[in-house]
């Protein structure tokens, strides 16, 4: 059996805001041909841990890794080169629309 090719490895990610540990020591991994979810409570620190990989906010500590390289993800702009993508959640659908059309 082949080794599965890592292409996203998080380590120790920890993000504070004023008054919040939003990410405390967080590690996180994905391999070619997984898939993930991210569940928890409002507030848990979920989407500041995809912001932070996508490059809207800045890590306090910690690392990441692309397929074996370390990276300094500062803006989208260097995650769309890395290959990283994001949808962010939105709640207004425009009832009219088709789900295609509301995408």
């Amino acid at each position: 059996m082949s080794e599965q090719e890592t292409l996203v490895e998080m380590h120790g990610i920890t993000k504070r805001f004023p008054g919040v540990l939003a990410n405390d020591n967080v590690n996180f991994s994905l391999l070619r041909g997984e898939v993930h979810a991210l569940l928890g409570e409002n507030g848990a620190g979920k989407t500041t841990l995809m912001n932070i990989l996508y490059g809207l906010y800045r890590m306090d500590a910690g690392e990441i890794w692309v397929k074996g390289r370390r990276v300094s993800i500062k803006s989208p702009k260097d995650a769309i080169k890395l290959g990283i993508g994001m949808v962010h959640q939105q709640f207004r659908l425009i009832p009219t629309n088709t789900v295609a059309e509301n995408i």
